[in-house]
């Protein structure tokens, strides 16, 4: 500590530079190895949506055969017609996906010269505090894009490809169209799952407690299903709670991560 409290504001800002130096490499060499692997993992991942043989789809029909709650158009096959109508989308889009599969992979190592450069200047308490929260947030920030790719993109797409307003409309979607919800809701759902290290770092600031989640549990209720009927806009319950459930058990994680008022506990969790 005392070391790096000798070091100059030069010297910092070295420290950060050579920082971001690290991390743009990283992103560079990801970047250059995810060009290479785009075009299998366009076929077999960001598509695998399109087709009903998708693991989402199947273990829908299998729950179909055993229960009349799933929505009839789940069961009925499925599959996507993904069209190009500009001379460049192809190529732009290569690039795209190898920028996002990059920042992908070299997340964690961001956080870790993150990490890095901040760590010297706190005391050992901050230190393991400040590196469960880098830690957390990292896994539930993959979680998030996880459950968006599994669950949430896959719904949307299957109900609004579908959904007709009149039959003599046939339906084809635009590349353009088809990725920028793919990234859209993948990283959405990304950064909400950011929610419970957000309450829990305002209530270590001594802003946010329990009770805040107890009182305001109901209008959370309302708001996250509304939320999900933007998200997924079906009429059916089924799809509603397949996006809304792991959005509400983010609010629940939340409110058991965030510390009680003194003046209800007599001590903070």
């Amino acid at each position: 500590m005392s070391e790096q409290m000798e070091m100059t504001f030069w010297d910092h800002l070295e420290a950060l530079r050579w920082m971001i130096l690290r991390c743009l490499i990283a992103l560079a060499v990801f970047l250059v190895l995810g060009f290479a692997f785009i075009p299998w993992l366009f076929d077999h991942v960001v598509m695998a949506p399109c087709h009903d043989d998708f693991f989402l789809y199947r273990a829908i029909s299998s729950l179909a055969s055993h229960t009349s709650v799933v929505p009839e158009f789940l069961g009925q096959p499925f599959r996507v017609d993904v069209i190009n109508i500009k001379l460049s989308s192809q190529l732009f889009m290569h690039f795209t996906l190898s920028f996002w599969l990059a920042f992908l992979c070299a997340f964690p190592y961001i956080v870790y010269e993150v990490w890095k450069f901040i760590c010297p200047a706190l005391y050992s308490n901050e230190k393991r505090g400040v590196r469960m929260a880098f830690l957390f947030g990292t896994v539930m920030f993959f979680i998030g894009c996880a459950v968006g790719y599994a669950v949430v993109f896959p719904m949307t797409l299957r109900f609004l490809y579908t959904y007709q307003l009149s039959p003599d409309i046939s339906n084809q979607l635009a590349l353009d169209s088809y990725m920028s919800n793919f990234l859209m809701l993948i990283f959405m759902m990304g950064i909400m799952f950011e929610l419970p290290l957000v309450s829990m770092l305002l209530s270590r600031m001594g802003i946010l407690y329990r009770s805040f989640f107890t009182k305001y549990r109901r209008h959370a209720i309302v708001a996250l299903l509304t939320l999900s009927a933007v998200i997924t806009p079906s009429t059916d319950p089924f799809t509603l709670m397949v996006v809304f459930i792991p959005i509400y058990v983010l609010w629940e994680l939340s409110a058991f991560l965030v510390r009680k008022k003194r003046v209800e506990s007599g001590m903070a969790r």
